[in-house]
């Protein structure tokens, strides 16, 4: 079962960024309440306390010489002048005198006069017992679990003399309205940001998880050999992920530059074995055919012939000659000794192919720099020039195009022909070079593969490509010397 974790990083990273905006968002909206209501409860205890320290100064006075009534009349005076959309009105006001015996009350029903704080209920004897605990003179907010009631209480004395507790009751519904009001503002505004975020979050994580997407499918499909190089202009930065695309191309580069290798091994290995084993039976087809061609010539210099059997021993001798031909074509060796190579029989190689593409009509583009001998045997340069040359001549279309270059740097000889004839596909690109190759309309198709042979015993190289919609031939031969 896929969790999570597993999904891809276009939905993980979004879905990431969104749970923790929203996670800061509610984090921080909650605290902005928490903050709204201590500040209620400071607002409260600030009305309060200026209210309490009024009232206990005017309550000095009557309450030291023990007028009642006149107390009773100051404590429910605050009562009287509130109105009734004040948000911190006070629920009840009541005094009480040292031993926590209730003075005056706003409410008589609820909280009798005369009657010990402790007595009234177990929520009042807790308060009593929070103003037990209360040293000083200024007004404090007591805050009991449980109960649905605030408390203010200001202590009652004047110049060292304490005379009572002055308590107000605030009822904590009170204060819902504002905090409401507060936390209905905050929930809109942290709305808004989510609406701004979150889309933006989505955007950036889609945007960020493209190109790793992107690049695991192209991993994925490595194995397969569909992996295709990732383009610069995909992720142009050079952080983290830059980096990654930067390995991911390095790796698709020496990929490629491994399988050709791989490639021209096997077909090196191929046109090997395929060598021998042509001139293998090329020596076993020479040695009887040496002899009877040798029984022939005995038997036209020694034997008495009719006419007609004369002619049917030269058409014997005929084809055992073009058998021989053929067989020698396939004794490519190249450990013969000839003199070096130089500029002139470059030319010489032009001078014999050109009459021949004039009989096609065929325009010959000829480019060569060589200025000086090389250590590489002329009469196997000549005839890979010329094998090559003849191929362009004979593939070219009429009124076609043949080119040659012939140049040498760094101690290389590099010579590159082509035509604008037919062009092959790759499958035909990859057995060209065999002998007695299919593609070889007429002859026996030893050219390009003797060409081959040659390359090989001079320890050059050569291939065929595709160059501006031209077939092209390049071989590359050392020659021993930078010179």
């Amino acid at each position: 079962m896929k969790t999570f974790f597993d999904l891809s990083f276009r939905y993980k990273i979004p879905l990431w960024g969104s749970l923790l905006i929203v996670t800061t968002a509610l984090a921080v909206s909650a605290s902005l309440m928490l903050l709204d209501y201590d500040d209620l409860k400071q607002d409260l205890l600030i009305s309060s306390s200026n209210l309490g320290r009024t009232l206990a100064k005017t309550l000095f006075s009557p309450l030291q010489q023990d007028d009642v009534w006149r107390v009773s009349e100051i404590v429910n005076a605050p009562l009287k002048r509130a109105s009734g959309d004040n948000a911190l009105q006070p629920e009840a006001i009541l005094v009480v005198d040292k031993t926590m015996q209730v003075v005056v009350s706003t409410s008589p029903r609820a909280i009798p006069m005369l009657v010990g704080l402790r007595q009234l209920s177990s929520e009042y004897a807790a308060l009593a017992a929070k103003i037990e605990e209360i040293h000083g003179d200024d007004s404090l907010i007591i805050d009991l679990p449980d109960s649905s009631r605030l408390y203010v209480v200001t202590p009652i004395a004047d110049e060292g003399s304490f005379l009572g507790t002055l308590i107000i009751e605030y009822s904590r519904d009170m204060l819902l309205p504002r905090f409401y009001s507060a936390a209905w503002r905050g929930g809109l505004m942290g709305l808004l940001v989510l609406a701004v975020l979150l889309p933006i979050n989505w955007y950036w994580g889609s945007r960020m998880s493209r190109p790793l997407v992107l690049l695991a499918n192209r991993m994925g499909a490595i194995d397969s050999r569909g992996a295709a190089a990732l383009q610069p202009e995909m992720y142009a930065y050079q952080d983290e992920l830059g980096q990654l695309f930067d390995a991911y191309r390095r790796m698709i580069v020496e990929q490629e530059r491994k399988e050709a290798l791989e490639r021209q091994m096997v077909q090196s290995e191929r046109l090997a074995a395929v060598g021998r084993l042509a001139a293998g039976m090329a020596h076993e087809i020479n040695n009887p055919l040496g002899g009877m061609l040798t029984a022939i010539d005995t038997l036209k210099s020694f034997g008495e012939t009719d006419p007609r059997t004369a002619k049917t021993i030269a058409l014997i001798e005929r084809g055992l000659t073009q058998i021989g031909d053929t067989v020698g074509g396939l004794l490519v060796e190249a450990r013969m000794k000839s003199r070096y190579l130089e500029p002139q029989d470059i030319e010489d190689v032009r001078s014999l192919v050109v009459p021949l593409a004039r009989k096609k009509t065929l325009r010959v583009d000829w480019s060569a720099s060589l200025a000086q001998p090389l250590p590489l045997q002329a009469s196997l340069v000549r005839q890979i020039l010329i094998n090559l040359l003849l191929n362009a001549i004979h593939a070219a279309d009429s009124r076609g195009r043949v080119a040659c270059s012939v140049e040498f740097d760094a101690g290389i000889l590099r010579m590159t022909v082509e035509n604008d004839g037919k062009l092959l596909t790759e499958e035909q690109m990859t057995h060209l070079f065999e002998p007695f190759s299919p593609l070889s309309e007429d002859g026996h198709g030893l050219g390009l593969w003797m060409t081959y042979q040659i390359v090989q015993q001079l320890g050059g190289a050569i291939s065929v490509d595709l160059h501006d919609g031209h077939m092209r031939f390049s071989v590359t031969l050392p020659s021993g010397t930078n010179t």
